[in-house]
């Protein structure tokens, strides 16, 4: 490699890991633990929590069978379900929530269905794990059809050739090879749900306890409202926290993924 290729290198690491370290040296350690357990941050963490937990469960029982779909579709329609599911994680996530407020706001396609019968989604904490899932979603279903299509089909046939039927098959070969892909898809998901903010947004809107997760918690911080200064930058260090954690959860993984397909 050329030499003067190091100096633009540095540069760009610099650029990703000086804002991080700013962000660590404003942290104000003494208050640290009183800032995270105010009651205002307790309640925007326990609800990004809960509600990611929630859009996390429902990605699987969701992205599960649609992952299972695109890896077990040829070639031609595949691709064009993998273009769609992308589309999300390329969409500027306010325009995820002004799609969503379309969908089923009051005069949305399905909102207006469901205003007579006095269902009212928008602004509430169920449009924050729509919203989560809308963003998230696409994270497990791709990590997921991936791990599929790297382990083939030839156990599968092998089973179904020794008398297993469909559902053996799935439970005791497809996703036990799977599980690595499996595995981190969850994990990306549960992060990217948790991080969320523009889809939230604008679809649930800001409202301490109902739909204030930590990422609107701290933009409210910042722009002079809600929990103080000191507490944003502790919950923006928890979610920090939280992003490494799961690259490290993420990476455990890959060993055994490897592992699992050289056999």
């Amino acid at each position: 490699m050329p030499q003067i290729l190091l100096l633009p290198a540095l540069l760009a690491l610099a650029l990703l890991v000086l804002p991080l370290a700013a962000l660590v040296g404003r942290v104000d350690w003494s208050t640290l633990w009183s800032d995270i357990t105010s009651p205002e941050a307790l309640a925007a963490l326990w609800l990004s929590l809960g509600t990611a937990a929630v859009a996390t469960l429902l990605c699987v029982l969701l992205g599960v069978p649609l992952a299972l779909v695109i890896a077990r579709a040829a070639p031609g329609p595949a691709a064009l379900l993998r273009a769609v599911v992308t589309v999300p994680l390329v969409l500027p996530p306010m325009v995820g929530g002004v799609a969503l407020l379309f969908l089923l706001g009051r005069n949305g396609w399905l909102g207006a269905l469901l205003e007579p019968a006095g269902i009212r989604i928008p602004f509430t904490t169920t449009a924050v794990v729509l919203a989560q899932i809308f963003v998230a979603l696409p994270f497990l279903v791709l990590a997921l059809e991936g791990a599929l299509r790297t382990t083939g089909v030839g156990f599968e046939q092998a089973a179904a050739a020794l008398g297993a039927g469909r559902w053996t098959t799935l439970v005791r070969v497809t996703l036990p090879l799977a599980t690595p892909g499996l595995v981190a898809g969850v994990v990306l998901c549960f992060a990217r749900a948790i991080g969320e903010f523009g889809a939230t947004a604008l679809f649930a809107g800001n409202a301490p306890g109902t739909t204030q997760t930590m990422p609107l918690a701290i933009y409210s911080a910042f722009n002079g409202a809600g929990v103080s200064q000191g507490t944003a930058v502790a919950l923006a260090l928890l979610l920090l926290v939280t992003a490494v954690a799961v690259l490290v959860l993420v990476r455990a993984w890959r060993p055994t993924a490897a592992v699992g397909a050289t056999r």
